[in-house]
Order: C-alpha cells, then structure tokens, then sequence
C-alpha cells in the first residue's frame, strides 16, 4: 500500500508540474501533504513532517546557497571566466582548443550555479567561434558539458548539497569522488562527442548575445581569478584528504576539516573575490556589498524547491514508508546505485527539472542508506547522475541551448539532449567502478 500511494503521489506531482503548470515548490508541498495523509498521519502531523523537513533542509543550505551565489556572482561581474578562458585558449592553441574549453567549464562552473555559468560562458562560446572559424557546438559542448556534471555531482551546487544532507554522506568524499567521475565524463560527453557536432551549421542567434565590455584595466589577473574560483574545491579537497589519510584527533586534521566545511570555504572565497576582484574592478567596499543583494536573488525559487524535497523527504521518514522500503529492497539484488539511478532518471524525463528530479528522487530511495551495503557518497552522485538524462523539451536547460545556440528542436535533441544522457550514463558507469574499489 505505501508504494501505491507514493506512486500516486509522484503521479499527481507529474500532473501539477506538467498538466497544470503548478510551480514545482507548490506541487511539492501539496504532493507532500496529500502522501502524508494518504498514509495514515493526521493533517497536524503530516504539517509538522513537513515543517520540520523544510527546516532541515534549508538549516544546511541556505548559508550555503547563499555564499555560492554571491561568490558566483562576483565572479561573473568582475570579468575572471573571460580572462580565464582567454589564458587557457592562448596556452593550448587552436588544435587543442576544446581541452581549453573543458577546463574553463570546470572553473566557472564549480561556484557558480549552472543558469549563472551558462550566461557567462556565452560571451566565451561566441567569442572564441568567431575567432577560431570552428563550428559553434564543437565549440560550446565541452564547456557546457564541464557545467552540467559541475551541476550534477559536485557540491556546494543545490542539488548534490541537498541529497548529501538526505544520504548522511560526507560533503568532502562526495567532492573528491565527483571530481574522480568528472574527468572521464567531460572527455567523452564534451569533447568526443563534441567533435561529432562539427557537420551540424549553426549560426550565433545575435538578438540574445551582446558582447560583454569590460576595460582591460579593470579586469583581474589569470591567476587571482583562477585560486578565487577554486578556493572552496581546494579547501574542501584538502579537508577529504585529512579524513582519508590523518587521523580524527590529529590538531591539522582538524584545522582542515574546520577550513574544508563548505561554508567557511565559501565565506573565505567571497571576501577573497570582495578584496581582489571586487577592489581590480574600481568598486568601493561598499559599492561591492551594495551589490550582494542582488547576486543572492535567482536563488530564491531554487531554495523553495529544495524546501518543497525536504518537505516530501520528511513525510516519506515520519510517515514509516522509509522502513517499508528498506524491508522490500534489502532482499533485492539490484545494485542500489542503478536503483536510485532509474528512479532520478524516471523522473528527469517527466518532470524536466533536474533539482526537482534529485531530490525526488533521494527522498525515495534514502533508505537504501541505512541498508550499509553502499557508499553514501556514491549514492549521491548516481542520483545526481540519473538526475541530468535526457533532457528534452520540459527542460528550461534544453530551450535555453536550443535558443542560444540558434538550433532547431531536432538539431538540439541531437546535440544537448545526446551530450546530458552520455553525462549521465558515464556518471552511473563511474559510479559502479567506483563502488568495486571505495
């Protein structure tokens, strides 16, 4: 019976988003409340699951989110991911111009949001088509494929933070695993497949691209943009390693996990990025500050819907469902990572939204956590994994190519579409390889 109405649920959750065009944080909080009820709670305490849920979820996050998007936002208006890409573009040359292109995706696309990243990088896309006379998805596919699996599987991003908190994984395990899986899934999804994309005729659509104009005096050196990018990967990392390698006493094992928890990485990134971007760009302390505000508000939504998963998470655990759901799969032999896998992938492909699909999804399979026979971390990065296949036309990401790009539907199924499931395939491969060792 719990399965009938979680399946029920995820049906009506389905039919909000899609048939109605139900905003994804009210769908979940509706959806919640009605599973909820459906398995025997009251409303009172179905409303105090949920309450409860939201309160956890955002607990962790919201400092979190909140310094990533300032941090991102610095970034973006102080010109570092156009110096960064002009730097590496000089240093490989126009043969290896694609690997130039992958490194700039990872270095953008670690702090910042994947909406954000994408708008930046643009200018670099365009820019470097133009002056390379390459085909514009040779071009664009290994940078937007850097940002998708930045996206998919590595913190501080929303999605891969928030399945963290649901699996009980480590933060900074889950980093170094994902940045381990990163490597070979850009290869493959953005530049051998990219290089399939030379025949496809593109041409720039120049009613949604200006050119950024940004004095060369104002704009940082490769290197400060470069290790403010990279300040809360390197401190995280180094915090994954102390856990691996020193003991749990060790006084510089604890230092490192101090200066490795994600939000004192990212409190230390931003006012690196205040001191030397902010200061590189002529602005005031205060002129910088002024414009925090605005850096934090396209998160907003994305906060409410993992508020609305953690909602739908909580109901599932004080509901009793979790405890049914590890009775009926601990004597199944399908591995939990391609478990947790189909489901975040189900769910991609009907709901679009590959936040929304994640946290579905770990709501659901997060008692496969408390059977002990996987890693948390792998958990989270084959449901971040699951979450990016085949996105199609109810994925804002996919208009978003589509339109940029100047693309016709087929063209971009065939491009963007490919390029998501060969992130998400490889992701899960990964995963499993990676389980044969961890």
């Amino acid at each position: 019976m719990p399965l009938i109405i979680i399946l029920i649920g995820i049906a009506a959750l389905l039919i909000l988003i899609i048939g109605f065009r139900v905003n994804a944080f009210l769908a979940l909080v509706l959806v919640s409340l009605g599973v909820g009820i459906g398995m025997g709670m009251t409303p009172v305490e179905a409303l105090t699951a949920m309450q409860n849920g939201v309160g956890s979820t955002l607990g962790t996050l919201a400092l979190i989110m909140g310094l990533g998007a300032i941090l991102g936002g610095l970034i973006a208006e102080s010109g570092a991911s156009q110096v960064i890409a002009r730097r590496l573009t000089d240093a490989f040359g126009l043969k290896n111009i694609t690997w130039a292109m992958v490194l700039t995706g990872f270095i953008v696309g670690i702090p910042m949001f994947y909406n954000v990243a994408f708008l930046m990088v643009l200018p670099i896309i365009f820019a470097m088509a133009n002056e390379t006379k390459q085909p514009i998805l040779y071009i664009a596919l290994p940078i937007i494929a850097s940002l998708s699996v930045t996206h998919g599987f590595l913190p501080p991003h929303p999605a891969p933070t928030a399945i963290v908190e649901f699996y009980g994984a480590n933060i900074q395990l889950t980093l170094l695993y994902g940045l381990i899986l990163a490597v070979p899934t850009v290869i493959i999804a953005g530049v051998v497949f990219g290089k399939t994309m030379k025949k496809i005729p593109t041409k720039v659509n120049e009613k949604l691209f200006k050119s950024a104009d940004l004095a060369p005096e104002h704009l940082p050196s490769f290197g400060i943009s470069v290790l403010v990018a990279l300040i809360p990967v390197l401190l995280m990392g180094f915090g994954g390693l102390g856990q691996l390698f020193l003991p749990k006493e060790n006084t510089l094992n604890q230092l490192l996990q101090f200066l490795g928890d994600p939000v004192i990485s990212l409190l230390m990134a931003v006012f690196a990025a205040v001191f030397t971007l902010g200061r590189k760009s002529g602005k005031s302390f205060q002129k910088t500050m002024d414009g925090v505000g605005e850096h934090v508000k396209p998160i907003a939504m994305i906060l409410l819907i993992l508020a609305g998963g953690g909602a739908f998470k909580q109901v599932l655990v004080d509901s009793g469902t979790s405890d049914y759901i590890v009775n009926l799969m601990k004597d199944m032999t399908l591995s939990p990572l391609i478990m947790a896998w189909t489901v975040a992938a189900v769910l991609r492909i009907a709901l679009g939204s590959a936040t929304v699909s994640a946290m579905t999804a770990a709501g659901i399979m997060m008692p496969l956590v408390t059977t002990g026979t996987v890693s948390p971390e792998l958990l989270v990065l084959a449901t971040g994994a699951g979450s990016l296949t085949c996105s199609q036309v109810n994925d804002t990401g996919f208009w978003m190519f589509k339109e940029y790009f100047n693309l016709t539907i087929v063209q971009t199924l065939k491009s963007w579409t490919v390029m998501e499931t060969i992130v998400s395939v490889v992701g899960l491969a990964g995963c499993l390889l990676l389980d044969l060792i961890i």
